[in-house]
């Protein structure tokens, strides 16, 4: 296990680094700077904002002093935001966005999971047709489309709950949560159907059934445990997902959280924010998936005996 999981780390660094070189030159490449917006600012003062923040120096050597400070875990000051670092803007953002990725979560797994094993015990009968159509629309159905039709909903016409904002009250959480986590929820309900499907027509399951174990002890005590390893494997690239794909929700329903800082940044040609969070989101997917691999190795005896036997 020691041996899969240093291996995968040795993998991520020409993929992170691959990303921090992209997101490097092409923000760069793009047309306007930090401080082209600026209206009626002499030129001495953009040139001094340029030597402020090395923006005045060789493109190779500012990549390459970007990557010194992020061995030393500096993502830098923030152009837009003046005497803050982006260090602290993500330290700031990143809870609520965690909150809400959370609870998009917690909605994903409830809904898709019990919608997949509900199909899968009846296959190809309107009790298998209804929830993976439903998952379906919720796949084909985008976030910046589900949440206005939710806020228009029960929101507007029903007024049940807000339309915006998050602060400490359970309503202010629904619809955000509800709208970030549908997609998710219909990936899952499909991926549980496939593995229960598979799994309830393996030779343990009919023994159990011929011992006359009841059906819901079959399902929850025999069938879970293989059905799920799919599910399993899904949900850590899942969250992370759900941590870097929030900023159209986070935008939609003016939530202050990382996303929303994401999406400014890219407005305002922050460089160094605009960096510093896709480094940070790809960090968070690297981990993500090598942490749900973990699990489902853990939980697989099958992969563990494969381990066992290329070590």
């Amino acid at each position: 296990m020691f041996r899969f999981i240093l291996s995968r780390l040795l993998q991520a660094i020409p993929v992170l680094l691959v990303v921090i070189t992209a997101t490097f030159f092409l923000v760069r490449a793009a047309p306007g700077g930090p401080f082209s917006a600026e209206k009626a600012v002499p030129p001495e003062i953009i040139k001094a904002l340029e030597a402020r923040y090395h923006l005045d120096q060789p493109m190779w050597q500012q990549y390459f002093g970007y990557l010194n400070d992020l061995v030393h875990g500096e993502f830098g000051p923030s152009f837009r935001y003046p005497g803050r670092t982006v260090n602290e803007l993500i330290a700031g953002g990143l809870p609520i966005t965690a909150e809400l990725a959370l609870y998009a979560m917690l909605v994903a797994i409830i809904i898709g999971v019990c919608a997949g094993v509900f199909a899968a015990l009846k296959p190809n009968t309107p009790q298998d047709y209804i929830p993976m159509s439903a998952a379906m629309l919720g796949i084909c159905m985008p976030s910046f489309l589900m949440g206005p039709l939710l806020v228009l909903v029960f929101g507007i016409w029903f007024e049940w709950v807000p339309v915006s904002g998050w602060g400490d009250l359970p309503g202010d959480k629904i619809l955000p949560a509800i709208t970030l986590g549908s997609g998710y929820a219909a990936f899952l309900a499909r991926l549980s159907r496939g593995g229960m499907l598979e799994v309830m027509s393996q030779d343990y399951i009919r023994t159990a059934r011929a011992k006359g174990l009841p059906e819901w002890v079959v399902v929850l005590k025999h069938g879970l445990r293989g059905g799920l390893i799919p599910v399993i494997a899904f949900l850590g690239p899942a969250f992370a997902g759900l941590l870097s794909g929030s900023f159209v929700v986070e935008t939609i329903f003016q939530i202050p959280g990382l996303g929303r800082f994401y999406v400014q940044a890219a407005f305002n040609r922050d460089y160094t924010m605009i960096l510093g969070t896709t480094v940070f989101f790809a960090t968070l997917i690297v981990l993500f998936n090598l942490l749900s691999d973990i699990i489902a190795v853990w939980i697989n005896p099958k992969l563990r005996h494969q381990l066992r036997e290329g070590s």
